[in-house]
């Protein structure tokens, strides 16, 4: 048997159920970077790996490769195994990773593998054994329509035009039932009409300008209090605060004036999480809608297959109808 699952956190508490078997990884973080179309997964792996390694959220690009490498190996010999298990949670980061693996899966061939899915709304990475081995005893075989909506969901958000995943959020995603609100919580990452932020942006912005404080309270202010489910990592938050800060025009930096830029490791990425931030003039001003984000500072962004540049077509998302609009530049 072979559990494919959401990453380390969650490969460990399957280890602690004694269901046996193979436990699989998967370490990607598919709503931050580049995950332009027509890719297969072998071709798609190296640009994810170098966007990883730039990113600083591994030291080195060849190591990251290698394990991408390990990791579609074990998948293509799915074959070998009597079941394969996809344990995903309700979130975004996760319903992206299960889409894709999903989309992987219609078109290759197992054999006699059972392929099962594991639908939940519980964060896997908190469960005890007991909760584990109950949430395997209700898994389901994967249908043909959850393999389909996987598919057509999959080359939407890899789709350089995102009203591709609006098609999707206007049909009928029952098989998948925590799929429409992860992809609506995708869009909301496009910058808006009102003043270039995404929404992971506006509230840090907002939690920032109401008092100085360190980006260890800014990410759980602006993150974990408030979004439900939760889906970004710390150092996904660390790269939006050090995204807002390197500018011409700054909107937020260090209290002590210093642009904000997020170590990659050492005593120093453990002192980073300590120091205060504040928010700029620029910054209230954005937050106020009385300048533009992009404006200001640029843009340059992957959100899945759409890259956002400021020298081109910017999709931008409104939040009052809660639409995409192409901005022409």
């Amino acid at each position: 048997m072979l559990h494919i699952t959401n990453g380390d956190a969650a490969v460990s508490r399957l280890q602690a159920t004694g269901l046996g078997g193979e436990y699989l990884a998967w370490r990607d973080v598919l709503h931050e970077g580049p995950v332009p179309a027509g890719l297969s997964l072998e071709q798609l792996r190296p640009i994810r790996a170098r966007f990883i390694a730039e990113q600083g959220w591994a030291d080195d690009e060849q190591v990251v490769l290698a394990d991408f490498v390990q990791r579609d190996t074990t998948l293509a010999g799915c074959q070998k195994y009597d079941e394969v298990v996809l344990w995903f949670e309700h979130d975004l980061y996760d319903q992206l990773q299960l889409i894709q693996l999903l989309d992987w899966f219609a078109h290759h061939e197992c054999g006699v593998t059972r392929l099962n899915i594991v639908i939940t709304d519980r964060y896997l990475g908190t469960l005890g054994p007991a909760e584990m081995n109950q949430l395997f005893h209700d898994r389901q075989l994967v249908t043909a329509s959850q393999l389909m909506l996987g598919q057509t969901a999959w080359a939407a958000f890899r789709s350089p035009d995102p009203r591709q995943i609006e098609d999707v959020l206007q049909s009928d995603t029952a098989a998948l039932p925590f799929l429409a609100a992860a992809l609506r919580r995708h869009l909301e990452q496009f910058p808006s009409v009102e003043d270039g932020l995404s929404r992971s942006e506006a509230q840090a912005l907002q939690v920032i300008a109401q008092g100085t404080q360190s980006v260890r309270d800014a990410y759980s202010a602006a993150h974990t209090a408030v979004e439900d489910p939760i889906f970004l990592g710390d150092t996904t938050f660390a790269s939006y605060l050090e995204s807002l800060s390197q500018s011409a025009q700054p909107l937020v930096l260090f209290a002590d004036g210093q642009p904000i830029r997020v170590p990659r490791q050492g005593l120093a990425a453990h002192a980073f999480w300590d120091a205060m931030v504040k928010i700029t003039r620029a910054g209230t001003a954005v937050l106020a809608g009385q300048a533009d984000r992009i404006v200001l500072s640029g843009i340059d962004r992957w959100l899945g297959g759409v890259h956002l540049q400021a020298t081109g077509p910017i999709w931008r998302w409104n939040r009052a109808v809660r639409r995409l609009q192409l901005e022409q530049k």
